[in-house]
């Protein structure tokens, strides 16, 4: 795999790479807490700014420029998340659409209704469906985690999701320890009560192929920030869930959408860095349609990140002291592993690796405090988490495992 994917092309387009720290070249396994920005998204920001930017619906040829961006742009993240553009709507982060969206779909619910939300799932999933159950009066069910397999107990699936559930919550894939979940398997129970699927599909979307439609998904959030963007929240809310959500918003704004979600002004720049992204992505990969070439890069980047994982997953047990984190074979993951050190606090190792080694990974609960408490990691400093990108190497994986062996032999 590693062979056939030009992975110094690659990392051609991305300037952060050229970083050093103290006289070594940096290694970035920090991509799940946010990747490296692509030049096609920098200078895609910096064109907006420089021609100068505009708020919308002016008489004037900075206006239409921006609206013509946006307009773009959703075709774009359509096209990559397998949705229509008219789905498609903006926000400052993930985290801020979704209380947003929670707090306007939760004035459907009946105090003594129900819903359901995910021990694996990052908070940003969990949090503002709970603060809005708790304001209506509803109940919440948790799916559980398997504490041996690290996957979601999905036989419980008839008793938790119930005539009684509104919504159901969970992440296409844990940003700590990398599960992929079922979401298909969950998103067929929960219709079958016609609740709602909230997916979040943050750590997942750099990874791999992702279609809304096909998961069953009425709701998916992702960030651009993840996939080589700027700071940019997406949502993708099915056409018409999204017509009937009545959003808080102020008294003149636009009651149609997807702009009755999207608060005050929006970050143009942002968002055309976010289009500048995506269409870095599909030149990975090959065929007609936009929708295409993104599906054929996806599946390029899935194999690189998966052949390099696969190394670090090998390697990882086979040193002393050192604890894995993952799912068993044959479950799908992430190429995001997460461990830690025998005698070593997470934050200790992270900065040995960085101060000594140039190689820059993260620690800590990563928001997934529910998983963290249920393993018992939060009380004594996380997790470690290495996350891989399209954009690093062989090279850099054997770095970091020869690295890491000479912390833990010390």
């Amino acid at each position: 795999m590693e062979r056939n994917f030009d992975v110094e092309k690659v990392r051609d387009q991305f300037p952060a790479l050229n970083r050093t720290y103290k006289g070594q070249r940096v290694v970035y396994f920090d991509g799940p807490g946010g990747s490296q920005a692509v030049k096609s998204s920098i200078d895609a920001i910096s064109s907006y700014m420089m021609r100068g930017g505009a708020n919308l619906h002016g008489p004037f040829p900075s206006s239409y420029e921006t609206e013509a961006i946006i307009a773009e742009t959703r075709q774009t993240v359509a096209a990559f998340l397998g949705a229509q553009p008219q789905e498609i709507a903006f926000g400052a982060n993930m985290t801020t659409l979704n209380l947003a969206i929670s707090r306007a779909l939760s004035r459907t619910w009946e105090p003594g209704s129900e819903i359901v939300v995910s021990e694996l799932d990052h908070r940003a999933n969990v949090d503002p469906w709970l603060l809005a159950a708790r304001d209506r009066g509803v109940n919440v069910k948790w799916l559980t985690v398997d504490k041996e397999t690290l996957t979601l107990n999905l036989d419980e699936l008839d008793s938790v999701i119930t005539e009684k559930t509104k919504l159901v919550a969970l992440g296409l894939s844990s940003n700590a320890v990398g599960t992929v979940s079922n979401v298909n398997k969950v998103a067929k129970r929960a219709h079958e009560v016609n609740a709602v699927v909230a997916v979040d599909a943050v750590h997942a979307a750099p990874h791999i192929v992702i279609d809304r439609d096909e998961l069953g998904a009425d709701i998916l959030l992702c960030s651009a920030y993840k996939f080589f963007g700027p700071h940019v929240g997406i949502a993708a809310i099915r056409n018409d869930l999204f017509e009937r959500l009545e959003p808080y918003k102020l008294q003149p704004a636009p009651t149609y959408m997807p702009e009755k979600l999207e608060n005050g002004t929006q970050n143009h720049e942002g968002i055309a860095g976010v289009n500048g992204a995506i269409h870095f992505i599909s030149t990975l990969g090959r065929g007609v349609t936009l929708r295409e070439k993104l599906v054929s890069s996806m599946t390029t980047v899935e194999a690189h990140e998966n052949y390099l994982a696969d190394k670090i997953r090998k390697e990882l047990p086979t040193l002393p002291g050192v604890t894995m984190y993952a799912s068993p074979e044959p479950y799908k993951k992430t190429p995001t592993v997460a461990f830690r050190v025998a005698n070593m606090s997470p934050r200790q190792v992270c900065e040995t690796m960085a101060k000594e080694y140039g190689i820059f990974i993260a620690d800590g609960d990563f928001y997934a405090t529910t998983l963290a408490d249920k393993l018992d990691v939060n009380s004594s400093g996380g997790w470690i988490r290495a996350g891989l990108a399209p954009y690093n190497t062989e090279y850099e994986v054997e770095a970091f495992l020869e690295a890491l062996e000479r912390i833990v032999r010390k």
